[in-house]
């Protein structure tokens, strides 16, 4: 029988104020809100994470974007909805989150420098570090999204 499975934020409270640290900087962070939001869930597809998905995707659809293009993170490679920047951001995810494939392919990180800069770029590394640790803390411990 597989016992109920208890979050970090219950079990070791400083480990969890560490990551709500993290998560806010990522506040400060310069970016869209919109482009974060396509980040998390992107990242949260990436890593079979329904609790970060769903969090995400509603708050996504509070900041204004349109359910299409939501559902179309999935395929984003093969839609036509997404800006070459917003393409970028999208792909340094993938290598990001799937980092042990290929690493960060010097493609990919020149796009972005051309795109977001130096500096963003980095914030946006660190933005897409986050989602993997909150994603690999929520499948951990099996939770649910419940608003």
């Amino acid at each position: 029988m597989l016992q109920q499975r208890k979050p970090v934020k219950e079990l070791d409270p400083a480990a969890f104020e560490a990551m709500l640290a993290l998560e806010n900087w990522g506040k400060t962070c310069a970016l869209p809100l919109l482009q974060k939001e396509l980040i998390k869930i992107r990242a949260s597809q990436i890593n079979g994470c329904a609790y970060c998905l769903d969090m995400h995707t509603e708050d996504a659809l509070k900041y204004g974007e349109r359910p299409r293009k939501i559902f179309a993170v999935a395929a984003w490679h093969e839609s036509h909805l997404f800006s070459e920047e917003e393409r970028a951001l999208l792909q340094l995810t993938d290598e990001v989150t799937k980092i042990a494939e290929k690493g960060v392919t010097d493609e990919t990180y020149n796009k972005m420098i051309k795109y977001f800069g130096e500096k963003m770029t980095a914030q946006i590394i660190m933005l897409i570090v986050t989602i993997n640790a909150w994603n690999r803390l929520a499948v951990a411990a099996k939770q649910i999204y419940k608003k």
